[in-house]
Protein backbone atom coordinates (compact mmCIF):
# COMPACT_ATOMS: atom_id res chain seq x y z
CA UNK A 1 0.00 0.00 0.00
CA UNK A 2 1.55 4.05 -1.20
CA UNK A 3 1.14 6.10 1.47
CA UNK A 4 -1.28 8.53 -1.10
CA UNK A 5 -3.46 5.37 -0.86
CA UNK A 6 -3.08 5.25 3.08
CA UNK A 7 -3.70 8.88 3.04
CA UNK A 8 -6.92 8.91 0.55
CA UNK A 9 -8.09 5.96 3.10
CA UNK A 10 -8.19 8.15 5.97
CA UNK A 11 -9.77 11.18 5.02
CA UNK A 12 -12.21 9.56 3.44
CA UNK A 13 -13.01 7.69 6.56
CA UNK A 14 -12.61 11.17 8.56
CA UNK A 15 -14.87 12.95 6.39
CA UNK A 16 -17.58 10.20 5.74
CA UNK A 17 -17.61 10.03 10.00
CA UNK A 18 -18.12 14.11 9.87
CA UNK A 19 -20.55 14.15 7.43
CA UNK A 20 -22.87 11.56 9.32
CA UNK A 21 -22.57 13.37 13.07
CA UNK A 22 -23.83 16.18 10.55
CA UNK A 23 -27.00 13.30 9.22
CA UNK A 24 -27.57 12.24 12.41
CA UNK A 25 -27.85 15.49 14.09
CA UNK A 26 -29.88 17.63 11.79
CA UNK A 27 -32.62 15.61 11.74
CA UNK A 28 -32.89 15.97 15.55
CA UNK A 29 -32.99 19.94 15.00
CA UNK A 30 -35.89 19.13 12.83
CA UNK A 31 -37.48 17.50 15.74
CA UNK A 32 -37.33 20.41 17.38
CA UNK A 33 -38.31 23.04 14.41
CA UNK A 34 -41.32 21.04 13.99
CA UNK A 35 -42.68 21.09 17.65
CA UNK A 36 -41.47 24.88 18.12
CA UNK A 37 -44.30 27.87 19.31
CA UNK A 38 -41.81 30.87 19.73
CA UNK A 39 -40.47 32.52 16.84
CA UNK A 40 -36.96 33.67 18.01
CA UNK A 41 -35.95 29.99 18.95
CA UNK A 42 -37.79 28.69 16.03
CA UNK A 43 -35.30 31.54 14.11
CA UNK A 44 -32.54 30.03 15.96
CA UNK A 45 -33.11 26.93 15.14
CA UNK A 46 -33.28 27.43 11.55
CA UNK A 47 -30.29 29.59 11.19
CA UNK A 48 -28.24 26.14 12.90
CA UNK A 49 -29.97 23.62 10.60
CA UNK A 50 -28.76 26.09 7.73
CA UNK A 51 -25.60 25.92 8.60
CA UNK A 52 -25.19 22.42 9.42
CA UNK A 53 -26.36 21.86 6.11
CA UNK A 54 -23.80 23.66 4.62
CA UNK A 55 -21.21 22.04 6.60
CA UNK A 56 -22.51 18.88 5.83
CA UNK A 57 -22.41 19.10 1.97
CA UNK A 58 -19.14 20.91 2.34
CA UNK A 59 -18.14 17.73 4.00
CA UNK A 60 -20.34 14.99 1.83
CA UNK A 61 -18.51 16.64 -1.39
CA UNK A 62 -14.87 15.26 -0.77
CA UNK A 63 -15.78 12.37 1.01
CA UNK A 64 -17.97 11.01 -1.84
CA UNK A 65 -14.90 11.79 -4.31
CA UNK A 66 -12.70 10.54 -2.43
CA UNK A 67 -14.59 7.02 -1.99
CA UNK A 68 -14.68 7.30 -5.85
CA UNK A 69 -10.98 7.76 -5.94
CA UNK A 70 -10.39 4.39 -3.95
CA UNK A 71 -12.93 2.53 -5.90
CA UNK A 72 -11.41 3.58 -9.71
CA UNK A 73 -8.49 4.82 -9.55
CA UNK A 74 -6.95 1.68 -6.41
CA UNK A 75 -9.15 -0.61 -7.29
CA UNK A 76 -10.84 -0.76 -3.99
CA UNK A 77 -13.29 -3.28 -4.41
CA UNK A 78 -13.68 -3.11 -7.93
CA UNK A 79 -15.59 -5.81 -9.83
CA UNK A 80 -16.89 -7.08 -5.92
CA UNK A 81 -20.51 -7.56 -5.21
CA UNK A 82 -19.83 -6.13 -2.06
CA UNK A 83 -18.78 -3.25 -3.87
CA UNK A 84 -21.97 -2.60 -5.50
CA UNK A 85 -24.20 -3.01 -2.63
CA UNK A 86 -22.04 -0.45 -1.16
CA UNK A 87 -22.42 1.72 -3.81
CA UNK A 88 -26.19 1.39 -3.83
CA UNK A 89 -26.74 2.10 -0.25
CA UNK A 90 -24.46 5.08 -0.79
CA UNK A 91 -26.81 6.71 -3.22
CA UNK A 92 -29.50 6.19 -0.34
CA UNK A 93 -27.24 7.87 1.68
CA UNK A 94 -26.81 11.24 -1.00
CA UNK A 95 -30.65 10.55 -1.49
CA UNK A 96 -31.17 11.24 2.20
CA UNK A 97 -29.08 14.19 2.23
CA UNK A 98 -30.99 15.66 -0.66
CA UNK A 99 -34.43 14.96 1.67
CA UNK A 100 -33.02 17.11 4.17
CA UNK A 101 -32.44 19.72 2.19
CA UNK A 102 -36.08 19.41 1.04
CA UNK A 103 -37.33 19.01 4.49
CA UNK A 104 -34.93 22.43 5.49
CA UNK A 105 -37.20 24.16 2.22
CA UNK A 106 -40.36 23.34 3.85
CA UNK A 107 -38.93 24.91 7.24
CA UNK A 108 -37.81 28.28 6.15
CA UNK A 109 -41.29 28.64 4.33
CA UNK A 110 -42.92 27.68 7.22
CA UNK A 111 -44.69 24.84 5.35
CA UNK A 112 -43.90 21.63 7.25
CA UNK A 113 -46.32 19.38 7.54
CA UNK A 114 -44.64 16.44 9.65
CA UNK A 115 -44.49 15.73 13.32
CA UNK A 116 -41.40 16.21 15.39
CA UNK A 117 -42.13 12.33 16.32
CA UNK A 118 -41.96 11.70 12.36
CA UNK A 119 -38.48 13.03 12.50
CA UNK A 120 -37.58 11.03 15.46
CA UNK A 121 -38.03 8.09 12.93
CA UNK A 122 -36.49 9.96 10.16
CA UNK A 123 -33.74 10.23 12.35
CA UNK A 124 -32.90 6.64 12.20
CA UNK A 125 -32.22 6.14 8.94
CA UNK A 126 -29.05 7.24 8.40
CA UNK A 127 -27.93 5.30 11.14
CA UNK A 128 -29.20 1.84 9.30
CA UNK A 129 -27.53 2.61 6.08
CA UNK A 130 -24.47 3.53 8.09
CA UNK A 131 -24.56 -0.17 9.86
CA UNK A 132 -25.26 -1.57 6.44
CA UNK A 133 -22.13 -0.07 4.47
CA UNK A 134 -19.95 -0.45 7.43
CA UNK A 135 -21.13 -4.00 7.67
CA UNK A 136 -20.30 -4.28 3.89
CA UNK A 137 -16.93 -2.73 3.65
CA UNK A 138 -15.92 -5.18 6.34
CA UNK A 139 -17.21 -8.11 5.89
CA UNK A 140 -17.09 -7.56 1.66
CA UNK A 141 -20.25 -10.65 1.38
Amino acid sequence: MTNSYLWIKTFHIVLITSWFAGLFYLPRIFVNLADEKNPDTYARLLGMSDRLFRFMTILAVPAVLLGVTLWLYFGVGAGDVWMHAKLFFVLLVIGYHHACYGILKKFRTGVNTKSGVWYRWFNEVPVILLVVIVALVLFKP
